[in-house]
């Protein structure tokens, strides 16, 4: 959605998508999807392999083959990953060495890409309005419905769509009007990031319109069917809870209200500090998180016109796991440190990843075995990836201020293939 270097913001996953491996086959060329490119290659040109601390990193793999068991060519794997322990770190390496096949990606000709970060934001909050707390935390709206449509129907200019269930809507084929029961819908109307086939929209007599921009949500449309799950006490928070996609609420009492993403209002994420350096209010050094924050502390009255630049609002659900990292697209929580969010077009979600990069505004290196557990809305093209840095203050401070180039070695069990 957004160019590597207009990426201003770290973005955390939106969608779950999944990306089977290929049926093995014997090969020893490169493998081409896309853009991208995949070359078999030893573990020795891994830099600082044999340096890697694996306890983690193996904790990390057995979450992940909570659903990698399942798949072809993983099995095997997985049975063995359970049974290591993670204090012997000369044995993970060893299983790594032993079990997997280090496959070298390329974009083109490029060997590098973007690699900003991401984190798990705590909030004040009360599950009561007051004067401390007024702003909402939402839930989905009832009234928000999703649609399926195709890339040769997104060229027609009227669809006809009915009822599918409480939230989704079906097409109707070869209709041109509605009958009794029956919408229209012109896809063109709709908001359209040239990749995804799902339209967000409501009811509007018997036509599906889009849903509420940002700014119409803020002004109280639509979301009076939505439930708030916590009204919390700064807007600025909760726009870059949003941003990031799942965070914890702690509450008067002291407990944490743990919550995810749910659903989209169906625009594309338009980033608010390529706005902001467009506008010539800051540089793009100082487009960071924590630069954005100051710029908004220094021109309050703007708050509002700043954040309805993007006009996709995110929804919530309350997750029922108080401890450890949040849910990620692949269905296990994430990996303070371990865990990255790829595109799951080039990397199969749930493969370990070797990644080599440096540290936020830094040269120093880091180099460390990720596994790909998540996805964004902008993490697009092979060698794109978000770093999960954890939950809290300075896993904040850290994911605010990378947006640093590194390399990506896709790890796959021995035959199996990259994807096509």
């Amino acid at each position: 959605m957004l160019k590597r270097l207009l990426l201003l913001l770290p973005l955390i996953w939106l969608a779950a998508c999944s990306t089977a491996p290929r049926a093995p086959t014997s090969s020893s060329g490169p493998s081409f999807g896309g853009n991208a490119r995949y070359a078999p290659v030893g573990f020795d040109q891994l830099p600082d392999w044999k340096a890697q601390q694996s306890g983690t990193t193996l904790l990390a793999l057995q979450q992940s083959c909570k659903t990698l068991q399942r798949r072809a060519g993983w099995g095997p794997v997985c049975s063995e990953a359970a049974r290591l322990s993670p204090d012997n770190a000369a044995m993970v390496r060893q299983f790594f060495e032993a079990r997997f096949v280090p496959w070298q990606l390329r974009d083109g000709a490029s060997n590098t890409g973007l690699i900003t970060g991401y984190y798990e934001p705590l909030l004040a909050g009360s599950r009561t309005r007051s004067a401390r707390t007024p702003y909402p935390v939402y839930g989905a709206p009832i009234d928000l419905l999703s649609l399926d449509v195709s890339a040769a129907d997104r060229a027609r200019s009227v669809l006809v769509a009915r009822r599918a269930g409480a939230k989704r809507l079906m097409l109707v084929p070869g209709k041109t009007s509605a009958g009794a029961g029956e919408f229209e819908l012109n896809p063109t109307d709709f908001a359209n990031d040239g990749r995804g086939k799902t339209l967000k929209g409501r009811i509007d007599g018997n036509r599906f319109v889009p849903y509420y921009t940002r700014a119409q949500i803020a002004q109280g449309q639509g979301v009076n069917t939505a439930q708030v799950l916590a009204w919390v006490e700064n807007p600025v928070e909760l726009f870059f809870l949003q941003v990031q996609g799942s965070g914890r609420i702690q509450l008067d009492d002291g407990s944490f209200l743990r919550v995810g993403f749910a659903d989209t209002n169906g625009y594309p994420y338009q980033s608010i500090g390529k706005w902001l350096v467009n506008q010539g209010q800051m540089t793009l050094g100082d487009a960071s998180m924590q630069g954005i924050q100051d710029w908004i502390a220094r021109n309050p009255s703007r708050q509002d016109e700043l954040f309805n630049v993007n006009p996709s609002y995110i929804f919530f659900r309350t997750l029922g796991h108080p401890e450890g990292g949040p849910l990620g697209a692949l269905g296990v929580p994430l990996t303070d440190g371990y865990s990255i969010a790829v595109d799951p077009h080039y990397i199969p979600l749930g493969s370990p990843v070797y990644l080599s990069t440096t540290y936020p505004l830094s040269t120093q290196p880091l180099n460390r075995l990720m596994h790909a557990q998540d996805t964004g809305t902008a993490i697009r093209g092979a060698l794109r990836a978000d770093f999960f840095w954890g939950y809290g203050t300075e896993a904040g401070m850290y994911a605010g201020r990378m947006k640093q180039q590194g390399s990506l070695w896709l790890l796959l069990p021995k035959g199996v293939n990259p994807p096509a």
